[in-house]
């Protein structure tokens, strides 16, 4: 084997040089240098100008940063490169290198640097884009062991237009009965859409309404279509994701979402396109949801939730879709749980609010999570009659919410919990006190509450809440910066000697908790943010957006941090589901070394992600 294949190979054990074309890792591999560092040299630091080569760690580790009682340091280990910031923007590097072992590096100029990142389409989405890039290289993976490649399935995170094939059949108002129905039998449909006198929708006609509007309304065949069909359908546009159909289904109880360009009707997506995903598809399970009568018919349905996630994972949905799928079928659940209950106990939902807190008022819940909930009810009445009234309920509720699979809340932070059955005014004292008191353990415990989302009942108190504390966070700088210096210390776990810093708790030994030292540094961040900006929304990622678009935070890092926080929260599912599978119960401890090295490499850029998020903070908090 010549010099340069032996070079080619080492390369070609480590992202991205693995999926480089041959030719492409010729070029590199001709054009690189090899240099020493023995331990403790300091290869660069910010004064030592724009940097002039990249560096490819063939063997030993480097270290980022420094090592002081607030920061640990980052590790680069064999097969990573660096400064890639750096010799991107043509400045110095913001941190010192330093070889933390004897430690051999390929050297590549910087003129080669970017003729690489030219003429090679992978090596450039590398340099620009490193989460995205493993992100799917992982996905890929998955689809492949899934077996999926030759799946018939349509995929949720299709563009609607990508979906529709061929134009919709439909005939003019006035058609009659027996022509529409001689139509649709010549073309073998179980639809037709309806048009006005200028091409625009005015409705549908299916074989659903063909049973009940015409054979079993005795109907005579020779009236216009227009009489039964059904008007205004729903409709989205052709740039709209697959998913969005599934949840317009779902939500409504419908076979049939037509997509339009504009005002112009484009095609029509049914049930059947979308769905072949297991026995019962998203609009089945909603329709069964909403049919239950019971607590114990619900149990069953939620089982079907929990395997319609593992479907879409295998698919490789991405994490936000795959959330707000997820996250509808749950608040389904949740609203029917409680309408039975409220039955059972006879109380009106007009009489209070049921507030979702937590992930659940994120719509980011997973597998491993448990119920946080509270009511709030309007002033003018007697908050200890309301109580009185309430509280039984409540305790049904969340008693039946933990026998369709949303564990009791350990802290009892639930609507049964005088503590947290409030009325209008009574929230805004407590936020209040959390806001102006000044205790920052005090507002660790109430992160939750700051992400609250009305469920069920009268959102009125629940929105004029919302209002009130938006007009009233911006303002209040120390409660801001005690909020940061909370989120500032949960580090990302990145080792000094390993790729990760692991749990020696006897009960999850080596291991990671993607949810507290993961997941968690996005989600505060993200709250922090958003309430300094006087943002309403809830949900991490629409806060990120939100926050970005008001030039609170930067676009380029913003869309870093949100992949991040995406394929963060899909590893936790990937993990809950897996042990689900071997019949144990989900958690958020995930053992890195069970990962390959994709998915390694994935976690790690995640956890970088996570420490410049901070870094972030820090800065914009004096911290």
């Amino acid at each position: 084997m010549s010099l340069l294949d032996g070079t080619i190979a080492t390369l070609k054990r480590h992202a991205p040089f693995d999926r480089m074309q041959q030719d492409d890792l010729a070029f590199l591999a001709s054009h690189l240098a090899v240099t020493y560092y023995p331990a403790g040299t300091r290869i660069l630091d910010p004064t030592s100008g724009n940097p002039s080569h990249m560096h490819i760690i063939k063997q030993g580790a480097v270290t980022i940063g420094r090592h002081d009682e607030r920061r640990s340091d980052v590790v680069l280990h064999a097969g990573e490169c660096f400064p890639m910031g750096a010799l991107l923007a043509r400045r110095p590097v913001s941190a010192s290198y330093e070889a933390s072992h004897d430690t051999f590096c390929f050297l590549l100029g910087e003129a080669d640097f970017r003729a690489l990142m030219e003429r090679s389409a992978v090596f450039n989405k590398f340099c620009t884009r490193r989460i995205a890039l493993f992100l799917e290289q992982a996905l890929s993976a998955l689809k492949s062991d899934a077996t999926l490649s030759t799946d018939p399935r349509q995929p949720l995170d299709r563009r609607l237009a990508q979906v529709v094939s061929g134009k919709p059949v439909t005939c003019p108002r006035g058609t009659t009965l027996r022509a529409a129905l001689a139509r649709m039998h010549d073309d073998g449909i179980g639809s037709i859409l309806v048009t006005n006198d200028d091409g625009s929708l005015a409705g549908i006609f299916t074989l659903k309404d063909l049973l009940a509007r015409v054979a079993l309304a005795d109907n005579d065949l020779e009236q216009p279509i227009d009489t039964v069909m059904t008007p205004d359908p729903i409709s989205l546009p052709g740039d709209a994701f697959a998913y969005e159909a599934a949840l317009e289904m779902s939500e409504h109880n419908i076979h049939h979402v037509v997509v339009k360009d504009g005002e112009t009707i484009a095609g029509l997506v049914s049930e059947r396109d979308l769905f072949a995903l297991q026995r019962i598809g998203l609009r089945q399970v909603g329709a069964a949801i909403s049919q239950a009568t019971t607590i114990e018919a619900l149990v069953p349905l939620s089982h079907e939730i929990r395997d319609t996630t593992q479907e879409l994972i295998a698919q490789g949905v991405e994490f936000e879709n795959l959330a707000r799928i997820v996250a509808s079928l749950h608040d389904r659940l949740t609203r029917r749980v409680i309408e039975i209950s409220l039955a059972v106990d006879g109380v009106s939902p007009r009489t209070f609010c049921w507030l979702s807190l937590g992930s659940e008022g994120r719509r980011e819940r997973t597998l491993a999570s448990d119920q946080d909930n509270a009511i709030v009810f309007p002033d003018g009445t007697d908050p200890k009659a309301m109580r009185e009234l309430l509280l039984p309920a409540a305790d049904r509720i969340n008693h039946g919410l933990d026998a369709v699979g949303f564990p009791l809340c350990t802290g009892f932070i639930m609507g049964s919990n005088p503590r947290w059955c409030l009325s209008e005014s009574e929230w805004r004292e407590e936020f209040s006190r959390w806001i102006a008191g000044g205790d920052p353990k005090a507002i660790l415990q109430a992160n939750i509450f700051f992400d609250f989302r009305p469920l069920h009942g009268e959102f009125t108190p629940a929105r004029r809440l919302r209002e009130w504390l938006v007009a009233s966070v911006p303002g209040n700088s120390r409660f801001l910066r005690l909020m940061a210096e909370n989120a500032l210390a949960n580090r990302p776990p990145l080792g000094l000697v390993r790729d990760f810093e692991l749990s020696d708790d006897p009960r999850h030994p080596q291991t990671i908790d993607l949810k507290m030292r993961g997941a968690m540094i996005f989600t505060d961040a993200a709250r922090i943010y958003a309430l300094a900006q006087g943002v309403e929304a809830t949900n991490t990622a629409e806060r990120i957006r939100e926050v970005t678009e008001r030039g609170g935070l930067p676009k380029q890092d913003s869309e870093a941090w949100l992949r991040a926080v995406h394929v963060l929260q899909l590893f936790r599912l990937r993990h809950q589901h897996a042990l689900i599978a071997r019949g144990e119960p989900p958690d958020n401890h995930l053992r890195p070394d069970r990962l390959n090295e994709i998915d390694r490499r994935l976690l790690k850029e995640c956890l970088r992600a996570a420490r410049t998020l901070q870094q972030r903070i820090a800065l914009d908090y004096d911290l």
